[in-house]
């Protein structure tokens, strides 16, 4: 993976370097608010083996007798777990393993009326992700799911096909996966919901799903190495912190994340999340939005282009595709595609990403480059944790607390109270 700030006005980048790396020490050394959530920072290295074992032992059983992995869950208990899965399997067709669908993530009745009709037939194992129990969405998911895996299969088969990632001590679902006997993971006290994908949260259906979670672990692994070095000038996540504060101060309020290959659509919408929850905080933080390019430069390009000069550009390429078409001749030529004979799909594609880069910057829209080897488990490791240790250092620079969410109470609060819940 490499960072390229070439596009990018850099020039008094140097007048943030103390403050970035004060920041980048108050969060290795543990000082800063939420120093308490900060156990993502050495679990590449640090983390329960005998777990990790049950994990892949579990993960055999399900693909061994069921099609289909439902995984409940929301937010940080879906999205990094989405973001793997949707960048590893093919577009069209199943995963070669066990398929990966989602239950638990909104409050729709058409969607879960829909995903029961679609598993009826097939054989399917569940996986409620929750360090409560009671968060409303998974909760009413898993309640109507559980229902139909045990009029299914019965109690005792269902129990034995029901996985659940929850607190190791407390909380109504862990008593329920107690009392009923299902087969517990953790959901680490030290690791906030949008770091998790690096624990069971993640791990458990990344591996039932086929994914190679050993690779996985060694791009965090590699990351971590790379990442932590207590050195502006080697370290690009601490650079790339110091240049989104510079941004902010000089009325950039807006990031948007850029790919032009359509696997990346959910590492995007992970990234929304780390951002968003990280860093919005008293009247403050960069808004975290996000483009699927080519297509998306047909909508909002134009905005992009000539709109108000209030964001900036983080690019993500891909130098390396798995698979790719050339374009051939056509004797008639009535599209004029001809110019294009003999060129790959892929180099086509790379050039419209250079153009939108100078047209971008010449229209005063800054461009940070990040370039991905490939599409593979160890890259997309190594790029989360790299967003995830520039958002502690922004967060701290920007003078919040990265790790916690205290906003996302308040929408609870005010529909607990239009449902009649007692207590609000």
């Amino acid at each position: 993976m490499i960072i390229d700030f070439k596009n990018a006005d850099v020039k008094n980048l140097e007048n943030y370097k103390q403050k970035a790396m004060d920041a980048f020490n108050t969060l290795i050394e543990k000082k800063g608010e939420g120093n308490d959530f900060l156990g993502w920072i050495d679990r590449p290295i640090d983390y329960d083996k005998n777990e990790y074992e049950r994990i892949k032992k579990a993960a055999l059983k399900i693909q061994s007798d069921s099609q289909i992995l439902i995984t409940i869950g929301i937010g940080g208990s879906y999205l990094g777990t989405k973001a793997v899965d949707y960048a590893m399997k093919n577009y069209f067709g199943n995963t070669p393993k066990t398929e990966l669908i989602y239950a638990g993530h909104q409050l729709s009745g058409q969607y879960l009326n829909e995903l029961i009709e679609y598993i009826k037939d097939k054989d399917y194992s569940i996986n409620v992700i929750s360090k409560s129990g009671t968060t409303t969405e998974p909760a009413i998911a898993f309640r109507l799911l559980r229902e139909e895996i045990e009029k299914k299969y019965g109690k005792e088969e269902a129990r034995k096909r029901i996985y659940v990632t929850t607190d190791r001590k407390k909380g109504a679902l862990k008593t329920l996966s107690d009392n009923e006997g299902y087969e517990t993971f953790v959901v680490p006290d030290d690791i906030g919901g949008r770091f998790s994908v690096i624990s069971a949260v993640g791990l458990l259906p990344l591996c039932a799903s086929g994914i190679d979670i050993d690779q996985f672990m060694d791009g965090f692994k590699e990351a971590r190495e790379e990442f932590k070095v207590n050195d502006f000038e080697k370290n690009t996540a601490i650079q790339y912190a110091a240049l989104r504060n510079m941004y902010y101060e000089n009325g950039k309020s807006i990031e948007v994340l850029v790919n032009y290959e359509p696997k990346l659509k959910y590492i995007s919408e992970w990234w929304k999340q780390l951002f968003a929850e990280s860093e919005g905080k008293d009247h403050k933080g960069i808004f975290p939005v996000s483009v699927n390019n080519t297509t998306d430069l047909h909508s909002l390009g134009q905005m992009i282009q000539d709109g108000q000069r209030n964001l900036f550009e983080t690019v993500i390429s891909v130098k390396n595709v798995d698979k790719d078409i050339e374009i051939k001749s056509d004797e008639e030529n009535l599209d004029g595609l001809n110019y294009l004979s003999g060129k790959k799909l892929s180099y086509v594609n790379e050039m419209a990403m250079e153009g939108t880069t100078i047209a971008h910057v010449k229209g005063g829209v800054d461009n940070l480059r990040i370039e991905l080897e490939g599409i593979n488990p160890k890259e997309i490791a190594k790029l989360f944790y790299f967003f995830e240790i520039t958002v502690g250092v922004s967060g701290y620079m920007l003078g919040v607390n990265p790790f916690n969410q205290p906003g996302v109470e308040e929408y609870k609060t005010q529909m607990f109270k239009l449902l009649g819940k007692e207590g609000y």
